[in-house]
């Protein structure tokens, strides 16, 4: 059994349905398409995390709370990527390590 018209005014007029539809669908491919290309760029034009966190304070007057390693899970949001040498001074200064990435650890340092 067809289920398609018989006549050629209601064939032409589903051809262009379908052709309009073909076009959106396609459209709409297109636009998926470009969204995942900038997602992925976005990822990959990421730069790099800082090996080393300094957590700050509550306020900017407030001393550092913690030095974590830089990709830590349990860092805060008020942190900002410093060197080796100012994690290592940090430490030396008082600032506590991190008890989850444990910073001292992986930079060698002894307290004392």
């Amino acid at each position: 059994m067809d289920d398609l018209p018989p006549d050629l005014p209601r064939l032409r007029t589903l051809e262009t349905w379908l052709v309009y539809t073909l076009d959106r669908v396609r459209r709409q491919i297109a636009d998926a398409e470009r969204r995942e290309a900038e997602r992925r760029h976005g990822i990959e034009a990421r730069p790099a995390p800082p090996d080393w966190l300094l957590e700050q304070g509550l306020n900017r007057d407030a001393p550092p709370v913690q030095v974590h390693v830089g990709d830590c899970w349990n860092a805060g949001k008020r942190t900002r990527g410093i060197s080796r040498d100012d994690a290592l001074r940090a430490l030396a200064d008082g600032v506590k390590a991190c008890s989850a990435c444990r910073p001292d650890s992986e930079l060698g340092f002894l307290e004392g």
